[in-house]
């Protein structure tokens, strides 16, 4: 899990049906007071308990998916709470709008021949979406310790290593 994933992820194929999967992860899940999440047939989202989650704590969210020879293909996502990754996707894509809406003023201006000091927002706008990522990355780091106590959680829960891509 480097720091050059913004969200790692995984997917494998394994055996056994969908229920059977899910309800040895909520067996777990009970046994093991350290982390709680959502189950459903299809849908699973395993998180660090109430105690111990901060603005920052990641999430494993499991999509499950029947293949047709009879197994189960499975799809692990790392992130964060998705009203954090929600603040973080809006800013870049405010940050992208009010760039392109400066540089078709600007250079509509240029073409007029008059000065178009707008355009030096868009610098101003390009640090600060380095600046949003630098922050990103370093709540990252905050939430690494619980990223890698979640995988190891689902990893013993599967009785199986997995590469993350």
């Amino acid at each position: 899990m480097s720091s050059l994933h913004i969200r790692p992820r995984f997917k494998e194929t394994v055996t056994g049906t969908a229920k059977e999967y899910i309800s040895t992860i909520k067996e777990a899940m009970d046994q093991d007071q350290e982390f709680i999440g959502l189950v459903s047939e299809q849908y699973c989202v395993i998180k660090i308990c109430l105690e111990e989650r901060h603005y920052w704590s990641p999430e494993l969210t499991l999509t499950l998916e029947e293949t047709s020879e009879g197994s189960l293909e499975v799809r692990g996502l790392y992130g964060p709470k998705p009203s954090v990754w929600a603040v973080f996707f809006m800013s870049y894509a405010a940050l992208g709008v009010l760039s392109l809406f400066a540089g078709v003023y600007g250079l509509s201006q240029i073409m007029l021949e008059k000065e178009a000091p707008i355009l030096w927002v868009i610098p101003i706008l390009a640090a600060i979406a380095i600046g949003l990522y630098l922050v990103a990355q370093a709540g990252q780091k905050v939430g690494a310790e619980q990223m890698f106590r979640i995988h190891h959680f689902y990893e013993q829960i599967i009785k199986h290593r997995v590469t993350l891509e």
